[in-house]
């Protein structure tokens, strides 16, 4: 008996074996197998396996609760992999090393290269905690409808979504409420997801600054970054010196995504046009100028262009934030798409990926709204009970 279990166990291994091998030859070979050469780069290719392991994963997971053993295994064992391309990503720094002699030898020495250095143990950290936070939903107080086999009576007690999230299960809680133990574990779960999630996006768009803008991009960028985000948002950013992008996006008002991308486009612009005339003035600065009052008004004009590319910037994350469902911008697309090198393809997919999984368990964690609903309910109801003693009590003494 012992010996069959041995052999399945070892059919099994193998089995996930050659399925790896087969998945990391794809990867190898740019997703194009007939050998023709004509698939994408490696950059490209290892950010569309972590996109699609991400989507195979978590896709359909809605619901607040561990992740099952296999899509742990599964999630882990290629992750792990797809991150031990890091290790190799290295630089060479100067040295002094000891010999046993006493003598010492300048030698250059390997380190993680200074960007995996420092995101990747970071984003290795958000993940733990996104995963523990799904973990500790394993003996919850709440459920969730099956929308199959719901009765009239159950639908009306489960929490009713609005509709364009209908395919995400209703979350359930008990008549009088949940617990004030899970409503205040519920409130710290959901606080840090959205932590969570702020520093994964952060990462993200800093990876993203730094990826290098295709030529093709370039042609279509606004000859001036106040063309590209209009004067009514231009004027607002460039006057005084206390800048709140909060109130910016108070006043344009923005109804939908899809305003929210349009705007996220041309500030995204701009951002990168203040920042190359910031850049291009600091050269003429070094290299050309050489009377004073030259150097004052260039100075001037690229400080202004710095203000104006971290207003933008911080104009970009305030509307994440606020739309947090929000798509890539134009830019950030074909920044990902011609990206050839793989440090940043691997931290800029993982960091999105954690991103998307923190805005999920956040929008999961709307059971706080059916748990607020359940308590009125349940308020109104002994109100209605204390009422109807009260009368019954006046009646027998009348």
């Amino acid at each position: 008996m012992c010996l069959v279990v041995f052999f399945l166990v070892l059919d099994d291994f193998c089995s996930e074996m050659e399925l790896m091998k087969e998945k990391y030859t794809k990867l190898l070979l740019g997703e194009d197998m007939s050998g023709s050469g004509k698939g994408v780069c490696t950059a490209v290719t290892i950010s569309n396996a972590i996109t699609n392991l991400y989507a195979t994963v978590f896709g359909t997971c809605h619901r607040l609760e561990p992740l099952s053993p296999e899509k742990r295994s599964m999630w882990n064992r290629e992750m792990d992999c797809l991150l031990s391309i890091c290790k190799y990503i290295i630089e060479f720094s100067p040295t002094v090393q000891a010999m046993p002699d006493g003598s010492t030898h300048n030698v250059m020495a390997t380190s993680p290269r200074s960007d995996i250095l420092m995101n990747l143990p970071a984003l290795e950290k958000l993940e733990n905690m996104l995963l523990g936070i799904l973990d500790s939903f394993d003996k919850p107080e709440f459920w969730y409808a099956d929308q199959r086999n719901q009765s009239f009576n159950e639908s009306k007690k489960s929490f009713q979504r609005s509709e364009d999230k209908w395919w995400l299960p209703k979350p359930c809680v008990p008549d009088s409420g949940l617990s004030d133990r899970m409503h205040c574990e519920l409130q710290q779960k959901r606080d840090q997801a959205s932590q969570i999630h702020k520093m994964a996006m952060e990462i993200n768009s800093g990876i993203l600054s730094e990826m290098q803008v295709p030529l093709s991009s370039l042609e279509t960028l606004p000859k001036s970054g106040r063309v590209g985000v209009g004067d009514a948002i231009y004027q607002y950013m460039s006057s005084g010196d206390q800048f709140s992008p909060e109130n910016l996006l108070n006043f344009l008002n923005l109804s939908s995504e899809y305003e929210a991308l349009e705007i996220a486009d041309r500030v995204e612009a701009a951002m990168y046009v203040w920042r190359r005339k910031s850049s291009m003035t600091h050269v003429v600065m070094t290299h050309v100028v050489s009377k004073w009052e030259n150097v004052t008004e260039l100075n001037a004009d690229g400080d202004k262009n710095l203000v104006l590319a971290s207003r933008a910037r911080s104009l970009f994350l305030c509307l994440k934030q606020r739309f947090p469902g929000l798509s890539q911008t134009t830019l950030d697309t074909s920044k990902i798409q011609y990206n050839k090198d793989i440090g940043p393809a691997i931290l800029e997919s993982y960091s999105r990926v954690l991103e998307s999984l923190a805005h999920n368990i956040v929008s999961w964690i709307d059971v706080l709204i059916a748990d607020e609903n359940a308590k009125k309910g349940h308020k109104i109801r002994i109100q209605k009970q204390v009422f109807s003693q009260l009368s019954s009590t006046l009646n027998m003494k009348n």
